[in-house]
């Protein structure tokens, strides 16, 4: 997607068995379109080689603070200056102590002190020395200086035992650093957003439902995310990993029915945009069956339906309290421009976007058609979370 074109990142690797996944992460930056350079300590490299890193890289890997190949030996401040973020990954308990305290006595916490730019540490040790209070205050000090953390997680470790301590993997670190990158134009805002089908039961085994994959809706929570907003996600049947959910930022509710995200959505209006992405149907089973109908040669079922709450008209005309910047979507397959601003008209919101379903559903790709009071606009095709990150930045615009 080329998020990172033009950045230069410098990687600074500690010792740690998580140095592997430094590996991966640094081709991932380079396919961003990111330039990387990397700085060893002496621990880093017994777990990586620098020939590793520089294979991966296309640079020569900096391992000792008296390198002679840095004109004026002074690589901790040459290679600083360069860089666009610094990214401590593997972040040992030794190395975020070092930072923490402003001690300088190898190359990568010389560099770290060094620094102009920002910095991103990734966390990386065994539970109990993560756990440790002499860590967490080195934590709290880092966050008080201004540090972006990104993790750590929970799981299995290398020493056998299970808990807090284990570093984000390589695709986790990568949208957390595509994301420190982001504007941060919702900042302290709250975004509720639904997205993908509603499923209504017919009986136990069958029933109906709205062709979504819930991609749409998915890449705006990351959008919403990376700009700074607290995101609630009210998601219906769909299997998509949360986005950046290590981050904290976003809070994620599942769903089956249209019922059921009525009652999620009124559970969560206090927020300042409303996304209503969701392929909610229309209608339910009203004569459901508990048990599964049996096949008849005679006749099909006789099924009767009734209309299922308006989401969106319902939030959209919310009188008491504080009424979010409500936002629609509309995929239609014919007379899109006619279809969507009726649907914008009759819902009362700002905005509609609208896209000819059919040629979207389940891609990565969409176009949409900005429908306001003014008039409309056509997007550009572009990816879903390239797309939604123009609409997030659009959105900050009116709220």
């Amino acid at each position: 997607m080329n998020s990172l074109q033009g950045k230069h990142i410098l990687l600074t690797m500690s010792g740690g068995i998580a140095a592997f996944k430094v590996a991966e992460l640094a081709r991932s930056l380079l396919q961003e379109g990111a330039t990387v350079q990397v700085i060893m300590s002496e621990a880093a490299t017994k777990f990586m080689t620098p020939v590793t890193m520089q294979a991966l890289t296309g640079n020569h890997v900096y391992t000792d603070q008296w390198d002679a190949r840095i004109a004026n030996n002074m690589a901790h401040i040459e290679l600083s200056r360069k860089a666009d973020v610094i990214v401590a990954v593997p972040a040992s308990a030794d190395l975020l102590a070092k930072i923490s305290h402003g001690l300088a006595n190898d190359l990568v916490s010389a560099t770290c002190l060094a620094k102009e730019c920002p910095l991103i540490v990734v966390p990386a040790m065994n539970k109990q020395m993560w756990e440790n209070a002499a860590t967490q205050r080195n934590m709290q000090q880092l966050q008080a200086d201004g540090v972006t953390v990104l993790g750590p997680t929970s799981g299995t470790q290398a020493c056998g035992e299970n808990g807090m301590g284990r570093m984000l993997e390589a695709a986790e670190i990568l949208e957390g650093i595509i994301a420190f990158f982001q504007k941060k134009v919702l900042a302290g805002k709250k975004v509720l957003i639904t997205a993908g089908p509603t499923y209504e039961v017919i009986d136990p085994v069958r029933g109906i439902t709205n062709r979504s994959s819930g991609k749409m809706g998915f890449a705006l929570a990351r959008a919403a995310v990376e700009a700074g907003a607290e995101v609630q996600l009210i998601a219906g049947p769909c299997h998509l990993a949360t986005p950046l959910e290590f981050t904290g930022k976003i809070k994620r509710t599942d769903v089956v029915s249209a019922k059921d995200m009525h009652t999620a959505v009124m559970n969560h209006l206090d927020c300042d945009v409303f996304f209503a992405v969701a392929a909610v149907a229309d209608w339910s089973v009203k004569n459901a069956s508990a048990q599964k109908i049996k096949k008849s040669d005679q006749a099909s079922p006789a099924l009767e339906f009734e209309l299922n709450p308006d989401i969106l008209a319902e939030v959209a005309k919310k009188s008491s309290g504080k009424k979010p910047y409500c936002v629609g979507f509309a995929a239609e397959t014919n007379d899109l421009e006619k279809h969507a601003q009726e649907k914008r008209i009759k819902k009362n919101i700002p905005m509609l976007l609208g896209n000819l379903g059919p040629d979207t559903f389940g891609l990565d790709e969409n176009q949409l058609l900005i429908v306001e009071e003014k008039g409309m606009t056509k997007t550009n095709k572009l990816s879903k979370v390239a797309l939604s990150r123009e609409i997030i930045q659009l959105i900050s615009t009116k709220i």
